[in-house]
């Protein structure tokens, strides 16, 4: 079986490809769900570490004198900034089609 030859001249082709890889990298892109779990660690964290700022006396009592709420708002936060760090350092990239 062979490929059916493109239409058009070289240089078309050429430039059909390029915004079909495009294309494609930004669907790729668009399924990263890195920045939503970030996203969502980081704003969580945000409530929870408030939440901890402002605890009072009963609620630290209750868990034996830590505030559980701000060590929990801190860790969310860095699990949050981790998820960001990475898609920022590390983002999706499409591999383009094999041709065999």
């Amino acid at each position: 079986m062979t490929e059916p030859e493109p239409h058009g001249t070289p240089a078309e082709h050429a430039a059909e490809i390029a915004e079909q890889e495009r294309k494609s990298g930004t669907a790729a892109r668009l399924f990263d769900v890195r920045g939503v779990i970030g996203g969502l660690f980081v704003f969580y964290g945000l409530l929870i570490g408030a939440a901890g700022l402002f605890a009072d006396e009963s609620a630290l009592a209750k868990a034996q004198g830590i505030n559980i709420n701000l060590w929990t708002g801190l860790a969310m936060l860095l699990v949050g900034g981790f998820f960001l760090l990475w898609l920022k350092t590390r983002p999706l990239r499409a591999d383009p089609p094999a041709q065999d």
